[in-house]
């Protein structure tokens, strides 16, 4: 697995000062020299095609390209760019890989500086894949794999002052590929930072600051063992945040020693308030310095804690992901991750599925973030060509597994954002991984030991879970959880290190698990997968940008859009679904008590700080004009309690209006994530106050009524419509002479298929639901008078080959104010699946752009997504109703309606109520448009805007990898009646 690399190690850099120590810059060490820059560099298809002498210091390479390090082949034009889930993009033969491997040769010229003369020198490769060869001044130095960990040589023998070449022979494969099988785009290169060292003789090699609490947590006693490369005095200093020296010590070490610190009544940390203290390391000319954060992590009953308190992570799982560097991440796109994450209530990350850059967690700390810090493994590869455990249970590849294991413990072991070590992923769970736990276990016991894999069933073996302290699921659905939190057997936590699979418009499920998590002290939360869409972005040939996904790029093995399934677009914009988890797991809960009374409940959700840094406001808005506002004073409230407070708002007894009591916690001052003013929840509630309903008689005028074959007009003082009996629809709507309806409006149950459909699709397909038409039975004037008429229709809406979907019964009733009140009722035939949706499709003209509504806003929302919405009154465009799906799907419906008009600019359009809110959506694209389209950019807007008045849209889900749509989101009733008010309107002038 290596030659001559060093063994692992705590992450640090050596300074010459504390001063430039605590500036955190690497360069302010005259002890570290960069070797990132330009590089030349030769791609070659295999590695027979490598010429022997390429590291020779000889070798003639200005022909060679350049290429900065680090990065990325695939994003610089060498190499295939390819997404695969789990498959190997390789024949499955372990450890064999194929003949054909590509390979990069990478020559670097660099200068010694002669005070680095009497020092011990090292290099160190922080990341590269998969395996490569280092050669310096035409010596071989050494070879390491394991993509995702640090390799160090010392290479004091190869160098000298002044200028040197360094040559690295990086293959694209090896047998460590097999332990790599992420779901992920495959990522080959020198793709994190490479630099030098520059080491006294005898000097500080590792750090393990093992850290103790008190059962009170009123005394820490810090125990530095240290390790150095020979007799040397060190000094160990351990400062507070104010940089007030709280414990010190020395001691003279040759090989491995200890130095006790002692802290009374320590400052804890948390992810609440990350406070760190500072240990300086002090030998010879060299100063170490490591953050110290103060924290008890254990289980106690059942429960997960942190510094004795129960706590619930609020997670998502995070790939190395950048849309233009692929797997190289700059130090300021982490730090645009965390802070993403924190103004959205995160406090938990999975590093999914290898050890992140050791800054990444240096910020993690910095910032305040749990960290489940997760093994570079997973062959999930093997799954198809069977058996699962063919290399976990193997005892030849004992020595991969653990090597795996011991580099990342050792390397992040002082971190204190790490809470628990995973041991990789899906992998199965065989002795392998019992071997590393173990490990893991006697090295370190201030932390849990994860891994989900534990919880498939076993085929040969029955290895016990003992090595465990948790139980971790995937895609569990809330009913499971809930039943494993019920069961006294089960005496771990459980955590879902993977759910609510985020892809596409999703996930819809997310309150039902959060529910049954806050109810249990059992259940310690998860991780939503994932956090980030992968999309790559790349061009067309007509210069239009766009995020590519599997199978863009002509590879021929991939799946497709699967890597497309975060809370966030690949350029760090929050979908919908990050909107709604913010509000979910906010830290406040706010509860009416009597409302009347204007008293509410305030709960801290909080597990460590106080609410003196929130401000509270509140507002009560009368049919959305805001009428009453205000603050309270009182927000001091203690983690895990409540207070009961008064709002001192005035409402009447009797209103034909309705009022709406919205309440808005906000951030009092500025922190490194975000500035004073930053929304963390809101929470809402309509106002008792007495309905009464404002009757307006309009005065009917008279209506003309015409009929000419199957075309039925009917006129009044300011409009003229006009209904086809013979396709027993509308078609037709004016006023004022402005054509408001640009083709025949139509009874519609077809969504774009969301990636949450994917496992439903094949069936609505094959009963026909994509090409559903109308079939009409019977249509005719049923009723008429002076000032209205009305048009009763029977009907069907069926595909091809099938028996009708549903059979329906509509009447149409026009009056003399041009009003059109529709009535459709609905049986839908046995047997089934689930409606995508029901209700009227309008074709509106060009030029109508304007959309005005009363629900939910001013994001998305459905059924099961609506949480992160308020209830209100909303004035925006077609286009901003629009979400940009990377790969179109359903989008943009509106939950909850009350009423919507569609207009154009001036106002003149249509209006449409409900005796029952509804569901809505006004779009330049057709639900056919979307489903055609694979990337966005491909979508041809239309001129004419769609809309849809739905009785009901099904639910979202998240059953793209996980759980099916609950039956409480599913438009699955036999039977059901919809009403439907048209008005037209020139809204300027009402």
């Amino acid at each position: 697995m290596h030659v001559n690399r060093e063994e692992p190690r705590a992450y640090y850099i050596p300074y010459s000062t504390s001063e430039n120590a605590n500036s955190g810059k690497r360069g302010q060490s005259p002890y570290y020299q960069t070797l990132n820059g330009s590089w030349k560099f030769n791609y070659l298809p295999s590695v027979k095609e490598v010429e022997d002498d390429f590291y020779k210091e000889d070798k003639d390479v200005k022909g060679w390209d350049d290429l900065i390090v680090p990065s990325c082949w695939q994003t610089n034009g060498y190499d295939q760019l390819q997404y695969v889930n789990y498959n190997y993009p390789f024949p499955c033969d372990p450890p064999f890989m194929p003949i054909e491997n590509p390979t990069g040769l990478y020559v670097r010229e660099f200068m010694v500086s002669d005070q680095w003369e009497s020092k011990e020198k090292y290099v160190v490769f922080e990341g590269v894949n998969s395996c490569f060869y280092v050669w310096i001044n035409g010596t071989f130095v050494g070879y390491s794999q394991g993509s995702r960990m640090p390799a160090e040589f010392l290479v004091s023998p190869y160098l000298k002052s002044g200028k040197n070449r360094m040559s690295v022979m990086v293959l694209k494969w090896c047998d460590g590929s097999y332990l790599e099988g992420q779901d992920m785009w495959r990522f080959s290169g020198i793709f994190r930072d490479v630099y030098m060292l520059a080491r006294d003789k005898a000097h500080v090699r590792d750090v393990f600051n093992k850290q103790q609490l008190s059962d009170d947590f009123q005394k820490a006693t810090l125990s530095c063992e240290i390790e150095t490369t020979g007799p040397i005095e060190v000094t160990v200093e351990l400062k507070d945040a104010s940089g007030r020296i709280v414990s010190l010590g020395e001691a003279s070490i040759d090989g491995k020693g200890s130095i006790p610190l002692v802290v009374n009544n320590p400052k804890l940390w948390n992810a609440e308030n990350p406070y760190l203290y500072s240990l300086y390391v002090y030998a010879s000319n060299e100063v170490l310095t490591f953050t110290v954060g103060f924290r008890s992590i254990a289980v106690q009953d059942g429960v997960f804690t942190i510094n004795g308190q129960a706590v619930k992570l609020k997670g998502v799982n995070r790939h190395d992901s950048h849309p233009e560097l692929g797997g190289t991440i700059p130090v300021n796109h982490m730090i645009k991750d965390l802070v993403v994450m924190k103004q959205h209530n995160i406090n938990t990350i999975r590093t999914s599925h290898y050890p992140n850059d050791p800054r990444f967690l240096e910020l993690c700390n910095k910032y305040g973030f749990y960290v489940i810090d997760e093994a570079d493994l997973e062959c999930h590869g093997v799954y198809s060509a069977g058996p699962f455990n063919i290399l976990s249970i193997n005892p030849d590849w004992k020595k991969s597994f653990m090597d795996r294991m011991t580099r990342m413990v050792e390397r992040d072991k002082n971190q204190a954002s790490v809470i628990m070590w995973s041991l990789g992923n899906e992998s199965w769970y065989e002795v392998n991984h019992i071997a590393m736990a173990e490990w893991a276990r006697n090295r370190d016991t201030s932390r849990l030991i994860h891994y989900e894999g534990a919880q498939y069933p076993r085929v040969e073996t029955n290895p016990n879970e003992e090595s465990l302290d948790l139980v971790s699921r995937m895609y569990a659905s809330p009913a499971e959880i809930e039943k494993y939190a019920l069961d006294d057997t089960n005496s771990k936590p459980l955590l879902l290190c993977e759910y609510s699979h985020a892809m596409g418009n999703g996930p819809g499920d997310l309150k039902d698990y959060w529910d049954v998590i806050d109810a249990y002290p059992k259940l310690m939360g998860g991780c939503v997968w994932e956090w980030v869409d992968h999309g790559m972005k790349t061009q067309t040939a007509e210069g239009i940008h766009y995020f590519a996904y599997g199978g863009d790029f002509g590879e021929k093995l991939h799946d497709g859009n699967f890597c497309i399934d975060g809370l966030v677009t690949p350029d760090r914009k929050p979908h919908t679904g990050l909107l709604e988890y913010k509000k979910v797991i906010a830290p406040i809960k706010i509860e009416a008590v009597q409302l009347a009374e204007g008293r509410i409940r305030i709960t801290n959700r909080y597990d460590f700080i106080d609410l003196t840094h929130v401000s509270v406001h509140w507002k009560v808005e009368e049919d959305g004009v805001v009428v009453q506002q205000g603050y309270l004073d009182d927000s001091d409230v203690a983690p895990h309690t409540e207070s009961i407070v008064r709002i001192p708002y005035e409402l009447p007894e009797v209103s034909a209006n309705r009022y709406f009591l919205t309440l808005t916690c906000k951030m009092k001052v500025d922190t490194l994530w975000c500035e004073a003013g930053h929304e963390l929840t809101f929470e809402q509630f309509e106002l008792p106050v007495e309905r009464i309903e404002a009757v307006v008689e309009p005065s009917l005028a008279p209506i003309h009524v015409t009929q000419n074959g199957h075309l039925v007009a009917i006129e009044g003082f300011d409009f003229q419509h006009e209904f086809d009996l013979y396709d027993g629809t509308l078609t037709r709507i004016s006023k004022h002479g402005l054509q408001l309806l640009q083709s025949p409006a139509t009874f519609n149950i077809w969504r774009a298929p969301i990636d949450n459909d994917a496992h439903l699709k094949p069936k609505w397909l094959q009963e026909g639901y994509d090409q559903a038409v109308m079939r009409v039975y019977r249509s005719e004037i049923i009723e008429q008078t002076e000032n209205s008429v009305s048009i009763g229709v029977d009907f069907s809406l069926g595909g091809y080959i099938k028996y009708p979907i549903l059979h329906g019964k509509s009447i149409w009733q026009f009056d003399g104010t041009g009003k059109i009140n529709l009535q459709v009722n609905v049986k839908v035939r046995e047997g089934l699946p689930f409606l995508p949706r029901f209700g009227l499709k309008l074709t509106m003209p060009q030029g109508t752009e304007e959309v005005e509504y009363f629900g939910f806003g001013p994001q998305e929302s459905y059924i099961d997504k609506q949480h992160s919405v308020k209830k209100g009154k909303y004035l925006q465009t077609v286009d901003e109703l629009f979400e940009p799906y990377i790969r179109p799907q359903e989008n943009g419906s509106r939950f909850g309606t009350e009423w919507v008009s569609v207009s154009n600019g001036q106002g003149m359009g249509l209006n449409f109520t409900s005796d029952k809110a509804f569901s809505f959506n006004a779009a330049h694209y057709t639900p056919e448009d979307l489903a055609a389209a694979s990337h966005h950019h491909m979508l041809v807007r239309r001129e004419e805007t769609i809309v849809h008045l739905d009785y009901k849209m099904s639910g979202v889900g998240s059953h793209s990898c996980g759980p099916e749509l609950a039956p409480q989101y599913r438009l699955e009733e036999n039977e059901f009646e919809f009403k439907l008010v048209i008005r037209p309107v020139f809204k300027e002038d009402e």
